[in-house]
């Protein structure tokens, strides 16, 4: 039996016990009926039994029928301020694709940084790239983006010192694959538009236990760890693969890099565009004093940048983006981002969060570092084997439950970043993560050396991720 058809089964099952049979001592019958839809959900978002997007819909029927919250309050708790930051970044991603933007970026980058040194320098310049489009763009897209150039490349430039080709999965034909993938994964973790995941993240802690981390704070935590962990990924991998031990032309390979395309009017249009959002995003927290409360949101910031694209003309008599373009938006995600909040909210309002965080409490004589630790390596090994999204959506209520109970305040920044930033952190297996299974799909990647490269990210990461944001936080 397939592990979808079990989480299919096991799910509804678990979640038909807690309806029929009487909660535990100490539990509310309705944080009992939650406990189980919870379950159901994670079951079924672990297994992707059915879409994941459908998932999420099951709040909406079974937080009515419990009694926990009418349908009006159901509806409403699908809904946050967040969600308008995903769909604006989502729209400004599209109008840097349609123009073309992202690859005068990898094109840039790849010049300043691959024009000398050896093959590890290219496969770095490679991985900045991606880490760079990687938190503007989704991973996934990150990744198909820079695979065909990074294909390319390797068809101009990879040859033996016998003038044959060099196979497929040696040296830099392995490496550069891989290392689009475990970089466009770390660069997502540099602002909260840079992965689905840490938008369910922010969105979960703040209507939790009103912890904000708005987009100037996620990046204050996110990007030195993509500062670090992109140079790291990159030697893990040149070593696993033996990049210096086989041979490859270089001078070819900046051939195939450059195509000398010049600068279009839509792309020059675009930069000013994406530049001034980012500087009103950083700076958000400066100007809302000055504006009526809870006005100037990143997601205010967000719609106001799409309106934009769809005002300003291009150049070519259109503007920038136009909605049959727009349309492409991940509107399942953001979907799927409401069912995960419609539970968190069911959660409190049931009294399950609050159970949940007083079961825990045991753990208040641990030393909060080896909490942090210990959550951080529970979460990577959970995303190893289930969705990035689904991942968060079950593991990051717990966490805050955890530190509502331990009374952590503002300190549960220290538990509830690491675990946040975790959820993505996952890099052994194929189909582990988008990027994966797209540098998978190359047919350049062995399977022993991407667990070996994933395994010792994975152990390292969890003490770069912990260290970084205990260090920040500090400051």
């Amino acid at each position: 039996m397939t592990a979808r058809r079990i989480g299919l089964f096991l799910g509804p099952m678990i979640f038909a016990i807690t309806y029929f049979t009487a909660p535990p001592a100490g539990m509310e019958p309705g944080a009992w009926l939650v406990a189980g839809l919870v379950i159901w959900m994670a079951a079924w978002w672990m297994t992707e039994a059915i879409p994941l997007t459908a998932t999420a819909l099951l709040p909406f029927i079974w937080l009515p029928l419990g009694g926990i919250m009418s349908a009006r309050d159901a509806a409403s708790a699908y809904y946050a301020p967040i969600l308008f930051l995903l769909l604006g970044g989502a729209f400004i991603a599209l109008a840097i694709e349609r123009t073309g933007l992202h690859k005068r970026l990898s094109l840039a980058i790849l010049k300043t940084i691959g024009t000398g040194g050896g093959q590890t320098r290219l496969l770095l310049a490679f991985m900045i790239s991606a880490a760079i489009l990687s938190m503007l763009i989704s991973n996934t897209s990150t990744a198909l983006i820079m695979m065909p150039m990074a294909l390319a490349v390797l068809a101009g430039g990879a040859q033996q010192s016998d003038g044959q080709a060099l196979p497929p999965t040696e040296g830099i034909n392995g490496a550069l694959p891989m290392g689009i993938a475990f970089a466009a994964t770390i660069g997502g973790l540099g602002t909260i538009v840079g992965s689905p995941t840490n938008g369910i993240a922010v969105a979960l802690l703040d209507s939790m236990i009103g912890l904000e981390i708005s987009f100037a704070r996620w990046m204050m935590f996110g990007l030195p760890i993509v500062i670090i962990g992109v140079p790291l990924a990159a030697f893990i991998i040149s070593r696993v693969q033996r990049v210096a031990s086989h041979p490859f032309d270089i001078a070819a390979a900046r051939a195939a890099i450059d195509d000398h395309a010049p600068w279009s009017s839509a792309e020059k249009r675009l930069v000013p565009v994406v530049a001034i959002t980012f500087v009103l995003w950083t700076t958000r927290l400066w100007l809302a004093p000055y504006l009526p409360e809870n006005s100037w949101t990143d997601g205010t910031i967000a719609v106001i940048a799409s309106l934009a694209l769809f005002l300003l003309p291009d150049g070519t008599g259109r503007p920038l983006l136009v909605w049959n373009e727009a349309n492409r938006a991940p509107w399942d995600v953001i979907m799927m981002f409401g069912g995960g909040l419609a539970l968190a909210a069911g959660m409190q309002a049931s009294g399950l969060a609050e159970w949940l965080g007083n079961a825990l409490l045991p753990l208040e004589a641990v030393p909060l570092v080896l909490m942090a630790l210990a959550i951080v390596a529970m979460v990577v090994l959970i995303t190893e084997f289930a969705s990035n999204v689904a991942t968060a959506s079950a593991v990051i209520p717990v966490v805050a439950s955890l530190a509502a109970a331990l009374g952590l305040g503002e300190q549960a920044i220290l538990i509830a970043m690491p675990a946040a930033l975790a959820a993505s952190w996952g890099f052994i297996l194929p189909a582990g993560t988008g990027p994966n299974a797209i540098a998978w799909s190359t047919g350049r990647l062995r399977i022993e050396r991407l667990v070996q490269a994933g395994l010792v990210l994975d152990i390292i990461g969890i003490g770069v991720i912990v260290g970084m944001v205990w260090m920040i936080a500090a400051l």
